[in-house]
């Protein structure tokens, strides 16, 4: 497929969006309200996925819905990992290991089985804090449970 023709944002695309994302802060009570925004506008559009909120290594927020798997969790928490360990999208880490046409086991040594460089997870950034957490989905195509997430993040933080 031509670049221009390719759906994959960019590398700077996504560290734009990155920098659109920012929160004024990450509570209990806002990890929540986060998550069932989720579920709502998942349930709403009937999406097979497993949803999560973490923060400082706490899982504040889980919810399976109807379709999703086991597998979904498995995948939501590898993707989770790709975030904290580069502070980057799962997406970011996915095209820049495509772009390189790498996997993440071979540009860094992470192992598949703990680390997904796949669509689908967020880093949740704090002002003048930094990471400290991230959001995400597993259940759909990586472009499409990326976009669910960052949609969903748009909308909590208006």
């Amino acid at each position: 497929m031509p670049p221009d023709q390719d759906p994959w944002p960019t590398l700077e695309e996504l560290l734009r969006e990155e920098g659109e994302l920012e929160l004024p802060g990450l509570s209990e009570s806002d990890a929540y309200e986060l998550g069932m925004l989720a579920v709502a506008a998942a349930r709403e559009q009937r999406l097979p996925i497993a949803v999560g909120v973490w923060r400082a290594g706490r899982q504040l927020f889980h919810c399976g819905l109807p379709g999703s798997t086991r597998d979904n969790d498995g995948w939501l928490r590898r993707k989770g990992r790709v975030v904290m360990r580069f502070e980057h999208s799962s997406l970011y880490m996915s095209r820049l290991c495509r772009d390189q046409q790498v996997t993440l086991t071979e540009k860094f040594g992470l192992p598949a089985s703990r680390y997904a460089a796949a669509g689908g997870a967020v880093p949740l950034r704090v002002r003048a804090t930094g990471v400290v957490g991230w959001f995400g989905a597993s259940g759909l195509p990586q472009l499409a449970d990326h976009r669910f997430v960052v949609e969903t993040l748009r909308t909590f933080s208006r």
